[in-house]
């Protein structure tokens, strides 16, 4: 059998977990809001008519920060539309869909502290731009005395609600986007909408748009123009990525390969504009929309076809896919150093992890347990544990490890995430512990997708064969798996 070894050490430091990797996303998309998180008249809606069964899941999976309101919907939303009493339905042409308004900033913003989650705000700079985002912060950030402070306060909010993180704009390199731009138009554009929004509040931390994914032709090369407008003004660089499946398991499996040599080429191309530019700051990277989709089968909505919160891209997801995720959490926690915000994409129904009946109950999708197991355990800090792991050839994305791994520690214990890339056989995972100290097995979690990878309801189970023994942690990780093992110091 194959094994692949770790090296834990409380002196190899990558930087303390930020909760703010654990984020989610809600657009108005399909049925993300509309009888997703908010559907008055259900038999779970509270008095806001937010769906509590959602509200619920929300807090199990550990859920952070919510991204708001898109996404390809924001390059085309009036927020004024979304506040006040009088509110009108429009067209949002960007996933041709009839928008009632009902739900906007304020219910938002009383959602997001039910579930007791940080906000995200975006704004719209593809049909709007400066002063429509400073007036929205305005709104939302000024205390009172001012036109747009005093409208919030006549809408029965009287205290600011202090957003500090704001996206200038969503995936502007696409020419799918409304209003979409070159680099140097929305470059300038963006240091320009930055620099205001300082001026209403000081204390706002700004993400940049970076490129779409990167296979976008101009990739690279638009990270480089926008920073060079727009570095002294923003503190964060956006990225996005989605993966599929499309017939080649062995590839999927590895996905992850992709996001991390993603987020490395991100950071150099950040890093070169900070020499270029003489600067000591290093921008910090939101990988604000990350997770499976299954693209290929999307065909878009046909032109005429406006109807209201369509069911759109609620894909049903696998146990293969639960261990791909899993796999992105790992790479996202591994540059810890430079990702201080991560977003999945969405919370309900669309691609979501989450998945609610109009009317009817919500349930967990396989991809919601990973990710409730990693926000709950990872925490402290990320160690630099560099795996020694076997190589799988994959037709895809070329040479991949065998072994995924990350570790945290915290003053409790320390937490081991291991993933088994391998669709076929089975890995010896051999951690070397001794730097640590003593430890012993609190909890162990493992859902593997070898024997079935096409099965929606893996449960998460005890993984098998763990064994501690001076120092040295084994694990017995089967085919295309992810695993969470627990550790935890002896108590005084």
């Amino acid at each position: 059998m194959k094994n692949a070894r770790l090296t834990l050490d409380p002196a190899f430091e990558i930087a303390p977990v930020s909760r703010r990797l654990f984020g989610s996303f809600v657009e108005h998309m399909g049925r993300c809001v509309y009888t997703g998180i908010f559907e008055p008249g259900h038999p779970r809606a509270d008095e806001h008519g937010f769906r509590t069964d959602v509200l619920e899941l929300t807090r199990e999976m550990g859920v952070s920060v919510v991204r708001y309101p898109g996404g390809n919907f924001v390059s085309g939303y009036r927020w004024e539309d979304g506040v006040g009493p009088d509110r009108p339905t429009r067209l949002d042409l960007a996933w041709r869909q009839i928008e009632t308004n009902r739900f906007g900033l304020n219910e938002f913003m009383a959602w997001t502290r039910t579930a007791g989650v940080e906000p995200m705000m975006a704004v719209n700079l593809g049909t709007r731009g400066i002063q429509e985002a400073c007036d929205l912060l305005e709104y939302a950030n000024h205390p009172s005395g001012t036109h747009w402070s005093d409208l919030r306060v006549k809408h029965g909010v009287a205290e600011p609600y202090g957003i500090k993180l704001w996206c200038l704009g969503n995936e502007m390199d696409g020419p799918w986007q409304i209003g979409h731009k070159t680099a140097d138009e929305y470059g300038r554009l963006a240091n320009e909408t930055a620099r205001a929004m300082r001026m209403v509040d000081p204390g706002v931390e700004l993400v940049l748009c970076g490129s779409s994914n990167s296979h976008m032709p101009t990739f690279g090369a638009w990270e480089a123009t926008v920073l060079e407008h727009a570095y002294d003004a923003v503190d964060y660089l956006s990225l996005h990525a989605y993966y599929e499946e499309n017939g080649d398991l062995d590839s999927f499996l590895a996905a992850a390969v992709d996001m991390d040599r993603f987020i490395s080429s991100v950071i150099a191309t950040a890093d070169h504009v900070r020499a270029k530019l003489r600067r000591s700051k290093s921008i910090k990277l939101s990988f604000d929309e990350w997770n499976v989709w299954n693209q290929s089968r999307y065909e878009g909505r046909e032109q005429g076809d406006f109807e209201e919160s369509p069911e759109l891209i609620e894909d049903t997801f696998t146990a293969a896919d639960a261990v791909v995720v899993g796999d992105f959490l790992i790479t996202l926690l591994r540059h810890a150093d430079r990702v201080s915000v991560a977003c999945q994409a969405q919370l309900a129904n669309i691609i979501a992890p989450i998945r609610t009946s109009p009317g009817g109950p919500a349930w967990r999708q396989t991809i919601f347990h990973p990710f409730a197991l990693t926000a709950r355990h990872a925490r402290g800090t990320v160690l630099r544990v560099e795996p020694r792991s076997p190589l799988l050839d994959t037709s895809r994305y070329g040479e991949a490890a065998q072994l995924s791994a990350v570790a945290t520690v915290d003053e409790e214990g320390v937490t081991v995430i291991a993933v088994n890339r391998s669709a076929h056989e089975e890995l010896d995972l051999i951690a070397d512990l001794r730097s640590i100290g003593p430890l012993h097995v609190a909890e162990t979690h493992l859902l593997a997708a070898g024997d079935d990878p096409h099965a929606t309801d893996a449960a998460v189970v005890p993984l098998a064969n763990v064994r501690l023994d001076g120092g040295e942690l084994r694990a017995l990780l089967p085919a295309a798996s992810w695993s969470l093992i627990r550790l935890t110091f002896p108590r005084d």
